[in-house]
C-alpha cells in the first residue's frame, strides 16, 4: 500500500467518523453537551440549530468527501460507476483539501483570539483538535491529489 493511500484511509476515516457524530446529532441527542445552544456554542461558537435541514446536507458532504477521496487514492475503484468521469473524485479530493484548508486557516485566526473567546470551550478545543485536524486532513488530502 502507497502512502498516499494510507492517508487517504486517514481522511476517510476522519469525515467518516464525523458524518457519524452529526448523524447521531440528527436524533436529537446532544453529547456530549448538555443542550442544543451548549453544543452548537462548544463545537462552532455561534448558535446554529442542529435540526435535521442542517446536518443532514453536512453528513453528505463529509461522506461524498470520504469517498471521493478513496477513489482519488484507487482504493474504492471497483464501486465507481463506470460513467463517472475521471475528474469528478479529484475535484472532490480538492474540494476536501480546500474545505479543511478553510477551516484550518480560520482556526488559526480565533486562535489568535479574534472572533473567539479566550476563556470558552471552543476556543480550547479549537487550539488541540479542530485546527490541527483540519490542518492535518488538508496535508494528507494533498498527498492524496499528488500520489494518486
Amino acid at each position: 500500500m502507497e502512502t498516499y493511500q494510507i492517508a487517504a484511509i486517514v481522511v476517510a476515516g476522519v469525515l467518516g467518523l464525523d458524518a457519524l457524530i452529526h448523524a447521531y446529532w440528527m436524533t436529537g441527542r446532544t453529547w456530549p453537551a448538555r443542550d442544543v445552544r451548549t453544543l452548537s456554542q462548544v463545537v462552532l461558537n455561534a448558535d446554529v440549530p442542529f435540526t435535521v435541514p442542517v446536518l443532514a446536507p453536512l453528513v453528505l458532504i463529509l461522506l461524498g468527501g470520504a469517498g471521493a477521496v478513496l477513489a482519488q487514492a484507487g482504493l474504492v475503484d471497483a464501486w465507481l460507476p463506470s460513467w463517472l468521469p475521471g475528474w469528478v473524485p479529484t475535484l472532490g479530493a480538492l474540494a476536501v483539501a480546500a474545505g479543511t484548508l478553510l477551516r484550518g486557516g480560520a482556526g488559526i485566526v480565533w486562535a489568535f483570539g479574534i472572533g473567539a473567546r479566550r476563556d470558552s470551550t471552543f476556543y480550547r478545543l479549537n487550539l488541540i483538535a479542530y485546527t490541527p485536524m483540519c490542518l492535518l486532513l488538508c496535508g494528507a488530502s494533498a498527498l492524496v491529489l499528488v500520489g494518486g
